[in-house]
């Protein structure tokens, strides 16, 4: 599930601004600096929902940094620290 290929249209979703709405496309987990390690932060984002193919809208953004964002993942909301969402690709 961890790639590394992108096209333009990809896009971790650290880097999208609120509003935005897109699909999971794959996990990166080597890109997103975590303190975990790429398997556990991988494990812990599946467990969360974050999956291939799932519709994602990210509602909030936090005040200082814009950290942390509240994502909709398919029908569920969820917080996610910027730093760990660089980890999923978007569409």
């Amino acid at each position: 599930m961890t790639d590394t290929t992108d096209t333009p249209s990809h896009m971790p979703l650290g880097l999208a601004q609120r509003g935005f709405t897109g699909v999971i496309q794959h996990l990166a987990a080597n890109r997103a600096g975590s303190a975990l390690s790429d398997v556990e932060l991988e494990s812990r984002l599946i467990e969360l929902g974050f999956v291939e193919g799932a519709r994602v809208e990210i509602l909030h953004e936090g005040l200082v940094g814009r950290d942390p964002i509240a994502v909709r993942v398919d029908s569920i909301t969820i917080a996610v620290r910027r730093r760990e969402a660089m980890a999923i690709i978007v569409a």
